[in-house]
């Protein structure tokens, strides 16, 4: 996340056009024909503007001065079908252009959430959720923004522009010279702004991306923000962030804004100066009005195009930010690449074991110090210890959220780093501490286990998980929504979905990270009886701080400070009066007088 963040601090015109020239490259050519039919709707837009321009000097003259009524007619329907075709070519491009940038965010917003599930798990633990989230929702825009800003600027307005410079100059090129003389300055002047702009739109995207996150947070956390009444310092840290946010977009208005006084000084200097050029010409030279009109009618035309193209590169900055935002994370590489010749998983007996592993995260001291473990296929081994001791590491190491820094993970001799990722997670279960519930129902809940499951392999899932009867006392049953993170469902009941799912699996190897800690007695109890069907012939790696859950276990390691200090089953372990297995067992017997 620091890498991307780095790279959101310079932004400057070479990088301006570097973000242009990926947009194009990268989208281009997927909708060049689109983008042709666009431009063609485009410059007849621009065409039929500069033709009404061009004939206000006929309309002037001959309907007039000249007072030609057969040339009326034709004047007016020319008129006429000019402003039609530009209507009907108005529609068509702004047709056009929202279907292409609509394509472009899908299509952003796809690729992002792909290369998203590509990077490790680490990434996420530094990157705050929220903020990541509220961050992409915010960006995904600046992409299609590009394309669409650039299209428009260059096919509608440029070409509006030069064609009426073009009427203006035929007309009378004294006049054209006396607007031009104007330009430089401020040209000058909206260069300045949007320098300014860059550095004050990259400082509101972040604050704004902070607001959201801050709020995601709060309703997350609804229940223990109330619990502890934190209603009042959250509404003060929230506001603050609100207020800076605030002071920044205020400041960005007033940057934005501050074409408009430029642009119309300009245009009030040039209009007053042709117009006073022009009525002293025409009281004291006699020269004819039509080409002053048409003149005339020409710059007042130029005046939108001219102004959206001074408030150009200020859009375009804008829109880059939020692009090199994008790509700075679509750029980010995962840390945990797999092998060129990488291979499938092939499972025998789906013996796991650890072989001389040393863990650390990215920063502070070794959680795992030369760990050895070996289970068994088909059997259960415990991990035990206090916290802290490094249980959840190893947990976490299997299935290769994170690669050790020295050693092995071996599982049927086959060493998990040279194997496919997606391969080694297909033959795993995993039910961790904290139950999570996606969106949608019960069943679809269940489902993710094995997607291929059916409707009564899920049932069955669940009522191996003990969670079947409490499904049919919801109102729809297994089709029942769970709400946001299964917000309708007790912490028990969550827990047994998340056993059922991982069961629904029907994996070689079983992953449970205290998959009992959420439920009550009664039913810890009932899923015990599950898991223990449900472990057979299958390797089970569980970790539990009720000592009492495990003592069927095959083997229990007890786990002291990254290090394996004891293994053994429960009968032998707790006989050792000096081992710390003994002393967790004494602590927790019931006649301990704890």
């Amino acid at each position: 996340m620091k890498e991307a963040t780095d790279k959101k601090r310079h932004v400057d015109s070479g990088t301006v056009v570097s973000v242009l020239k990926r947009v194009i490259a990268e989208n281009g050519r997927d909708h060049i024909r689109s983008y042709v039919m666009a431009i063609s709707c485009l410059v007849v837009v621009a065409l039929s503007t500069a033709f009404t321009a061009w004939i206000m000097e006929s309309v002037v003259n001959e309907a007039f001065a000249n007072k030609r009524a057969d040339l009326v007619w034709l004047i007016c329907g020319a008129i006429l079908l000019a402003f039609i075709l530009r209507g009907f070519a108005t529609y068509g491009q702004a047709v056009i252009l929202s279907k292409i940038g609509n394509n472009i965010v899908a299509r952003y917003q796809r690729r992002l959430y792909t290369h998203l599930m590509k990077l490790n798990v680490g990434f996420f633990a530094e990157a705050r959720s929220a903020h990541l989230a509220a961050q992409v929702s915010q960006n995904v825009n600046g992409i299609r923004d590009v394309l669409n800003l650039t299209v428009t600027s260059t096919a509608r307005d440029l070409l509006t522009l030069v064609s009426l410079i073009g009427v203006m100059v035929s007309k009378d090129w004294v006049l054209s010279l006396i607007v031009f003389a104007v330009a430089p300055p401020l040209l000058y002047a909206l260069r300045y702004v949007s320098k300014k702009l860059r550095s004050a739109t990259r400082d509101s995207i972040e604050t704004n991306s902070r607001v959201l996150g801050a709020m995601q947070e709060t309703i997350q956390g609804i229940a223990v923000v109330k619990a502890f009444t934190m209603e009042r310092q959250l509404e003060d840290k929230v506001n603050g962030i609100i207020e800076t946010a605030e002071r920044r977009s205020n400041r960005i208005a007033r940057l934005s804004e501050r074409t408009s006084p430029l642009t119309e000084t300009f245009a009030g200097f040039a209009i007053s100066s042709v117009l006073a050029y022009a009525a002293f010409r025409s009281i004291y030279g006699g020269v004819p009005p039509g080409a002053f009109f048409s003149f005339v009618t020409a710059l007042l035309m130029a005046y939108d195009p001219a102004r959206r193209l001074a408030k150009l590169q200020v859009q375009i900055d804008r829109a880059v930010v939020n692009a090199q935002m994008i790509y700075a994370l679509l750029d980010l590489q995962p840390k945990q690449r797999e092998k060129p010749d990488a291979r499938d998983l092939v499972i025998t007996d789906a013996k796991l074991e650890l072989k001389s592993v040393v863990f650390s995260y990215a920063t502070g001291s070794p959680i795992l110090r030369g760990v050895d473990i070996v289970a068994e296929g088909g059997k259960t081994t415990a991990l035990v210890g206090p916290s802290g001791a490094g249980k959840s590491t190893i947990i976490n190491l299997i299935p290769r959220f994170y690669d050790p820094s020295q050693g092995q993970i071996l599982i049927d001799g086959q060493d998990i780093a040279d194997v496919t990722k997606r391969s080694l997670r297909g033959q795993l279960a995993y039910v961790s501490q904290q139950p999570y519930m996606f969106e949608g129902s019960i069943r679809d809940n269940i489902r993710y286990g094995r997607p291929d499951a059916t409707d009564a392999e899920v049932e069955d899932a669940a009522r191996l998980a003990y969670a079947h009867d409490f499904i049919m006392a919801q109102p729809e049953g297994y089709d029942t929504q769970v709400g946001e993170n299964g917000s309708t469902l007790s912490g028990g009941q969550r827990q047994r979905l998340s056993i059922a799912r991982a069961l629904v699996r029907n994996a070689p190897i079983l992953l449970l990270d205290e998959a009992t800690s959420a439920l009550d007695n009664e039913s810890e109890a009932a899923v015990q009886k599950a898991l223990e069907t449900a472990m057979q012939n299958r390797t089970v790696i569980v970790i539990a701080h009720r000592l009492s859950t495990v003592v069927r276990a095959d083997k229990i390691v007890v786990m002291h400070e990254g290090r394996v200090v004891e293994e053994g089953t429960h009968d032998v372990l707790a006989q050792r009066k000096d081992g710390l297995y003994a002393r967790l067992n004494n602590l927790q017997s019931p006649h301990s007088g704890a």
